[in-house]
Protein backbone atom coordinates (compact mmCIF):
# COMPACT_ATOMS: atom_id res chain seq x y z
CA UNK A 1 0.00 0.00 0.00
CA UNK A 2 1.28 3.42 -0.92
CA UNK A 3 0.27 6.50 1.01
CA UNK A 4 -0.14 10.07 -0.21
CA UNK A 5 2.97 12.18 0.17
CA UNK A 6 2.50 15.70 1.50
CA UNK A 7 4.72 18.77 1.44
CA UNK A 8 7.10 19.97 -1.29
CA UNK A 9 8.58 17.50 -3.73
CA UNK A 10 12.08 16.49 -2.72
CA UNK A 11 14.98 16.50 -5.15
CA UNK A 12 15.18 12.97 -6.55
CA UNK A 13 18.95 12.98 -6.05
CA UNK A 14 18.68 14.04 -2.40
CA UNK A 15 21.21 12.62 -0.02
CA UNK A 16 21.13 13.77 3.57
CA UNK A 17 22.07 12.67 7.05
CA UNK A 18 20.03 13.05 10.20
CA UNK A 19 21.98 13.16 13.47
CA UNK A 20 19.79 11.94 16.32
CA UNK A 21 19.68 14.47 19.14
CA UNK A 22 19.48 13.54 22.80
CA UNK A 23 15.80 14.50 23.05
CA UNK A 24 15.02 12.23 20.08
CA UNK A 25 16.51 9.09 21.64
CA UNK A 26 13.98 6.29 21.98
CA UNK A 27 11.95 7.28 18.91
CA UNK A 28 11.06 4.81 16.17
CA UNK A 29 13.29 5.18 13.13
CA UNK A 30 10.45 5.53 10.60
CA UNK A 31 8.64 8.17 12.68
CA UNK A 32 11.77 10.26 13.18
CA UNK A 33 12.90 10.05 9.54
CA UNK A 34 9.45 11.14 8.37
CA UNK A 35 9.46 14.07 10.81
CA UNK A 36 12.82 15.27 9.43
CA UNK A 37 11.81 14.80 5.76
CA UNK A 38 8.61 16.78 5.26
CA UNK A 39 8.05 15.48 1.74
CA UNK A 40 8.06 11.83 2.81
CA UNK A 41 5.08 10.18 4.43
CA UNK A 42 5.73 7.54 7.05
CA UNK A 43 4.55 4.88 4.60
CA UNK A 44 7.05 6.09 2.00
CA UNK A 45 9.82 6.10 4.63
CA UNK A 46 8.99 2.48 5.50
CA UNK A 47 9.24 1.54 1.81
CA UNK A 48 12.62 3.26 1.52
CA UNK A 49 13.89 1.46 4.64
CA UNK A 50 12.78 -1.85 3.17
CA UNK A 51 14.82 -1.36 -0.01
CA UNK A 52 17.87 -0.02 1.83
CA UNK A 53 17.54 3.61 0.78
CA UNK A 54 17.36 4.67 4.42
CA UNK A 55 20.07 3.23 6.70
CA UNK A 56 20.95 3.52 10.36
CA UNK A 57 24.63 4.07 11.11
CA UNK A 58 25.36 2.99 7.52
CA UNK A 59 23.69 -0.40 8.02
CA UNK A 60 20.41 -1.87 6.75
CA UNK A 61 17.71 -1.53 9.37
CA UNK A 62 14.00 -1.90 10.04
CA UNK A 63 11.23 0.65 10.38
CA UNK A 64 10.58 -0.09 14.05
CA UNK A 65 14.20 0.22 15.17
CA UNK A 66 14.69 2.45 18.22
CA UNK A 67 17.26 5.20 17.71
CA UNK A 68 19.81 6.44 20.22
CA UNK A 69 21.44 9.81 20.70
CA UNK A 70 24.34 10.16 18.27
CA UNK A 71 22.94 7.70 15.73
CA UNK A 72 23.12 8.78 12.09
CA UNK A 73 20.21 8.15 9.74
CA UNK A 74 21.22 8.37 6.08
CA UNK A 75 18.59 9.04 3.42
CA UNK A 76 19.20 8.54 -0.27
CA UNK A 77 16.19 8.77 -2.55
CA UNK A 78 16.14 6.56 -5.65
CA UNK A 79 16.29 8.34 -9.03
CA UNK A 80 13.02 9.71 -10.30
CA UNK A 81 11.35 8.09 -13.26
CA UNK A 82 12.76 9.56 -16.49
CA UNK A 83 9.33 10.34 -17.93
CA UNK A 84 5.72 10.85 -16.87
CA UNK A 85 3.37 7.91 -16.64
CA UNK A 86 1.60 7.12 -19.88
CA UNK A 87 -2.07 6.34 -20.24
CA UNK A 88 -2.57 3.09 -22.18
CA UNK A 89 -5.89 1.73 -23.41
CA UNK A 90 -5.50 -1.71 -21.83
CA UNK A 91 -8.74 -3.63 -21.20
CA UNK A 92 -9.74 -3.94 -17.55
CA UNK A 93 -12.29 -6.12 -15.77
CA UNK A 94 -14.15 -3.66 -13.54
CA UNK A 95 -16.20 -5.37 -10.85
CA UNK A 96 -17.51 -2.16 -9.26
CA UNK A 97 -17.07 1.55 -9.90
CA UNK A 98 -18.49 4.91 -8.89
CA UNK A 99 -17.17 8.47 -8.65
CA UNK A 100 -15.01 7.65 -5.62
CA UNK A 101 -13.41 4.31 -6.42
CA UNK A 102 -13.23 1.22 -8.60
CA UNK A 103 -12.66 -2.45 -7.85
CA UNK A 104 -10.56 -4.17 -10.52
CA UNK A 105 -10.21 -7.90 -11.16
CA UNK A 106 -6.52 -8.00 -12.08
CA UNK A 107 -5.33 -10.78 -14.37
CA UNK A 108 -2.20 -12.78 -13.65
CA UNK A 109 0.85 -11.37 -15.40
CA UNK A 110 -0.13 -7.71 -14.98
CA UNK A 111 2.19 -5.58 -12.83
CA UNK A 112 0.30 -3.09 -10.64
CA UNK A 113 2.53 -0.06 -11.18
CA UNK A 114 5.60 0.84 -13.28
CA UNK A 115 8.91 -0.36 -11.89
CA UNK A 116 12.36 -1.19 -13.28
CA UNK A 117 11.82 -3.69 -16.07
CA UNK A 118 8.10 -2.88 -16.30
CA UNK A 119 7.77 0.72 -17.51
CA UNK A 120 4.52 0.14 -19.44
CA UNK A 121 1.57 -2.20 -19.67
CA UNK A 122 0.81 -1.96 -15.95
CA UNK A 123 -2.48 -1.55 -14.14
CA UNK A 124 -1.62 2.09 -13.46
CA UNK A 125 -1.13 2.77 -17.18
CA UNK A 126 -4.54 1.22 -17.84
CA UNK A 127 -6.18 3.19 -15.01
CA UNK A 128 -4.90 6.51 -16.37
CA UNK A 129 -6.61 5.81 -19.69
CA UNK A 130 -9.94 4.83 -18.12
CA UNK A 131 -9.90 7.29 -15.19
CA UNK A 132 -7.83 10.39 -16.12
CA UNK A 133 -8.62 11.95 -12.73
CA UNK A 134 -6.78 9.18 -10.91
CA UNK A 135 -3.46 11.11 -10.84
CA UNK A 136 -3.61 11.38 -7.05
CA UNK A 137 -1.37 10.24 -4.23
CA UNK A 138 2.07 8.84 -5.02
CA UNK A 139 3.26 10.13 -8.40
CA UNK A 140 4.36 6.65 -9.55
CA UNK A 141 1.43 4.78 -8.00
CA UNK A 142 -1.55 7.10 -8.51
CA UNK A 143 -4.77 5.88 -6.95
CA UNK A 144 -3.24 2.65 -5.68
CA UNK A 145 -4.49 1.60 -2.25
CA UNK A 146 -2.96 -1.88 -2.10
CA UNK A 147 -1.16 -4.21 -4.47
CA UNK A 148 -1.06 -7.78 -5.72
CA UNK A 149 2.00 -9.64 -6.96
CA UNK A 150 2.36 -9.74 -10.75
CA UNK A 151 1.30 -13.40 -11.00
CA UNK A 152 -1.41 -13.22 -8.34
CA UNK A 153 -4.83 -12.63 -9.85
CA UNK A 154 -7.93 -11.11 -8.31
CA UNK A 155 -9.47 -8.09 -6.66
CA UNK A 156 -7.99 -4.77 -5.63
CA UNK A 157 -9.54 -1.37 -5.00
CA UNK A 158 -8.27 1.90 -6.45
CA UNK A 159 -9.24 5.44 -5.44
CA UNK A 160 -10.55 8.08 -7.84
CA UNK A 161 -10.41 11.02 -5.41
CA UNK A 162 -8.03 12.28 -2.73
CA UNK A 163 -10.70 11.84 -0.06
CA UNK A 164 -11.35 8.23 -1.08
CA UNK A 165 -7.63 7.50 -1.19
CA UNK A 166 -7.06 8.78 2.35
CA UNK A 167 -10.10 6.96 3.74
CA UNK A 168 -9.29 3.64 2.06
CA UNK A 169 -5.67 3.88 3.19
CA UNK A 170 -6.94 4.43 6.72
CA UNK A 171 -8.99 1.24 6.48
CA UNK A 172 -5.83 -0.54 5.37
CA UNK A 173 -3.88 0.81 8.32
CA UNK A 174 -6.64 0.02 10.80
CA UNK A 175 -7.03 -3.48 9.31
CA UNK A 176 -10.75 -3.11 8.65
CA UNK A 177 -10.45 -3.90 4.94
CA UNK A 178 -11.38 -7.56 4.46
CA UNK A 179 -9.19 -9.45 1.97
CA UNK A 180 -9.59 -13.17 1.34
CA UNK A 181 -7.60 -15.37 -1.01
CA UNK A 182 -7.76 -18.89 -2.39
CA UNK A 183 -4.45 -20.72 -2.20
CA UNK A 184 -3.68 -24.28 -3.23
CA UNK A 185 -0.73 -25.53 -1.18
CA UNK A 186 1.45 -28.60 -1.39
CA UNK A 187 0.75 -31.22 1.28
CA UNK A 188 -1.88 -31.47 3.99
CA UNK A 189 -2.46 -29.19 6.96
CA UNK A 190 -2.28 -30.71 10.43
CA UNK A 191 -5.28 -28.70 11.69
CA UNK A 192 -8.50 -27.47 10.03
CA UNK A 193 -7.64 -23.80 10.62
CA UNK A 194 -4.97 -21.63 12.15
CA UNK A 195 -3.06 -18.37 12.38
CA UNK A 196 0.50 -17.78 11.22
CA UNK A 197 1.96 -14.97 13.30
CA UNK A 198 5.56 -14.48 12.18
CA UNK A 199 7.45 -11.25 11.33
CA UNK A 200 8.54 -10.67 7.73
CA UNK A 201 11.35 -8.60 6.23
CA UNK A 202 13.67 -8.63 3.24
CA UNK A 203 15.72 -11.84 3.06
CA UNK A 204 19.13 -11.19 4.68
CA UNK A 205 21.13 -12.49 1.70
CA UNK A 206 18.70 -12.66 -1.27
CA UNK A 207 17.17 -9.21 -1.82
CA UNK A 208 14.65 -10.56 -4.35
CA UNK A 209 12.94 -12.56 -1.60
CA UNK A 210 11.17 -11.90 1.67
CA UNK A 211 11.58 -14.11 4.72
CA UNK A 212 10.42 -14.73 8.26
CA UNK A 213 13.04 -13.03 10.43
CA UNK A 214 13.02 -12.25 14.18
CA UNK A 215 13.25 -8.47 13.76
CA UNK A 216 10.89 -8.19 10.76
CA UNK A 217 7.60 -6.32 10.55
CA UNK A 218 4.53 -7.84 12.19
CA UNK A 219 2.70 -10.21 9.83
CA UNK A 220 -0.45 -12.24 10.57
CA UNK A 221 -2.15 -14.66 8.18
CA UNK A 222 -5.36 -16.57 8.99
CA UNK A 223 -6.07 -19.77 7.07
CA UNK A 224 -8.80 -22.41 6.91
CA UNK A 225 -8.97 -25.70 5.03
CA UNK A 226 -11.80 -25.86 2.50
CA UNK A 227 -10.80 -28.91 0.56
CA UNK A 228 -8.26 -31.65 1.28
CA UNK A 229 -6.96 -33.06 -1.97
CA UNK A 230 -4.41 -35.73 -1.12
CA UNK A 231 -1.08 -34.19 -2.07
CA UNK A 232 -2.64 -30.70 -2.05
CA UNK A 233 -4.94 -28.59 0.13
CA UNK A 234 -7.18 -25.73 -0.95
CA UNK A 235 -7.08 -22.97 1.66
CA UNK A 236 -9.20 -19.93 2.34
CA UNK A 237 -6.67 -17.32 3.50
CA UNK A 238 -7.41 -13.99 5.18
CA UNK A 239 -4.79 -11.30 5.61
CA UNK A 240 -4.67 -9.31 8.81
CA UNK A 241 -1.54 -7.44 7.70
CA UNK A 242 -0.28 -6.80 4.18
CA UNK A 243 3.45 -7.43 3.86
CA UNK A 244 5.16 -8.10 0.54
CA UNK A 245 4.63 -11.75 -0.51
CA UNK A 246 3.07 -12.39 2.91
CA UNK A 247 0.88 -15.41 2.08
CA UNK A 248 3.59 -17.06 -0.02
CA UNK A 249 6.27 -16.51 2.62
CA UNK A 250 4.14 -17.63 5.56
CA UNK A 251 2.87 -20.81 3.92
CA UNK A 252 6.33 -21.78 2.67
CA UNK A 253 7.70 -21.14 6.17
CA UNK A 254 5.09 -23.57 7.48
CA UNK A 255 6.32 -26.17 5.00
CA UNK A 256 3.25 -25.83 2.77
CA UNK A 257 4.32 -23.66 -0.17
CA UNK A 258 1.77 -22.37 -2.63
CA UNK A 259 1.55 -24.76 -5.58
CA UNK A 260 3.46 -23.48 -8.61
CA UNK A 261 5.28 -20.74 -6.68
CA UNK A 262 8.58 -20.20 -8.56
CA UNK A 263 10.17 -18.14 -5.77
CA UNK A 264 9.19 -19.84 -2.53
CA UNK A 265 8.06 -23.28 -3.69
CA UNK A 266 9.99 -26.48 -4.20
CA UNK A 267 12.33 -26.50 -7.19
CA UNK A 268 10.83 -28.85 -9.78
CA UNK A 269 11.78 -29.79 -13.36
CA UNK A 270 8.17 -29.09 -14.40
CA UNK A 271 5.33 -27.15 -12.82
CA UNK A 272 2.82 -29.17 -10.76
CA UNK A 273 -0.73 -29.58 -12.09
CA UNK A 274 0.21 -27.73 -15.27
CA UNK A 275 0.54 -24.44 -13.40
CA UNK A 276 2.47 -21.62 -15.03
CA UNK A 277 2.28 -19.45 -11.89
CA UNK A 278 1.52 -19.66 -8.18
CA UNK A 279 -2.01 -20.80 -7.29
CA UNK A 280 -3.03 -17.66 -5.42
CA UNK A 281 -6.16 -15.65 -6.15
CA UNK A 282 -7.68 -12.64 -4.36
CA UNK A 283 -11.25 -13.93 -4.37
CA UNK A 284 -13.13 -11.61 -2.01
CA UNK A 285 -12.70 -7.97 -1.03
CA UNK A 286 -14.80 -6.05 1.46
CA UNK A 287 -14.55 -2.49 2.79
CA UNK A 288 -16.64 0.47 3.88
CA UNK A 289 -17.43 2.97 1.14
CA UNK A 290 -15.39 6.14 1.81
CA UNK A 291 -18.37 8.44 1.17
CA UNK A 292 -21.24 6.90 3.14
CA UNK A 293 -19.78 3.90 4.97
CA UNK A 294 -21.96 1.30 3.26
CA UNK A 295 -20.46 -2.16 2.94
CA UNK A 296 -18.94 -2.98 -0.44
CA UNK A 297 -18.25 -6.70 -0.94
CA UNK A 298 -16.90 -8.00 -4.26
CA UNK A 299 -16.18 -11.53 -5.45
CA UNK A 300 -13.99 -12.94 -8.20
CA UNK A 301 -14.27 -16.50 -9.54
CA UNK A 302 -11.16 -18.59 -10.07
CA UNK A 303 -9.52 -17.85 -13.44
CA UNK A 304 -9.54 -20.66 -15.99
CA UNK A 305 -5.91 -21.66 -15.45
CA UNK A 306 -6.35 -22.09 -11.70
CA UNK A 307 -9.70 -23.83 -12.11
CA UNK A 308 -8.07 -26.32 -14.48
CA UNK A 309 -5.25 -26.97 -12.00
CA UNK A 310 -7.78 -27.46 -9.21
CA UNK A 311 -9.68 -30.01 -11.30
CA UNK A 312 -6.43 -31.89 -11.93
CA UNK A 313 -5.72 -31.94 -8.20
CA UNK A 314 -9.22 -33.27 -7.53
CA UNK A 315 -8.83 -35.94 -10.20
CA UNK A 316 -5.50 -37.06 -8.74
CA UNK A 317 -6.92 -37.08 -5.20
CA UNK A 318 -9.97 -39.04 -6.31
CA UNK A 319 -7.86 -41.63 -8.09
CA UNK A 320 -5.64 -41.98 -5.03
CA UNK A 321 -8.65 -42.35 -2.73
CA UNK A 322 -10.19 -45.03 -4.95
CA UNK A 323 -6.94 -46.99 -5.04
CA UNK A 324 -6.86 -46.95 -1.25
CA UNK A 325 -10.56 -47.55 -0.79
CA UNK A 326 -10.96 -44.31 1.17
CA UNK A 327 -13.67 -41.61 0.81
CA UNK A 328 -13.23 -39.11 -2.00
CA UNK A 329 -12.22 -35.53 -1.20
CA UNK A 330 -14.85 -33.17 0.20
CA UNK A 331 -17.17 -30.86 -1.71
CA UNK A 332 -15.85 -27.92 -3.68
CA UNK A 333 -15.93 -24.77 -1.53
CA UNK A 334 -16.32 -22.62 -4.65
CA UNK A 335 -19.75 -24.14 -5.25
CA UNK A 336 -21.00 -23.58 -1.67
Amino acid sequence: MTGSEGGPVMDASLERQIHVAAHEAGERLDRLASAHCDALSRTRVQQLIEVGAIRLNDRPTRAGATVRAGDVISVRLPPAAPSALLAEAIPLVVVYEDDALAVIDKPAGMVVHPAPGHPRGTLVNALLARYPEVRIGDALRPGIVHRLDRDTSGLLVIARSERALRQLQQQQQQRTMHKQYLALVEGQMAEPAGLIDAPIARHPTDRTRMAVVPDGREARTHWQVHEALGDYTLLDVRLETGRTHQIRVHLAWRGRPVAGDPLYGARRPRAPLGLARQFLHAARLGFAHPDDGRAIVCHSPLPADLQAALERARHQAGALARSRGTPSPGADWLQR
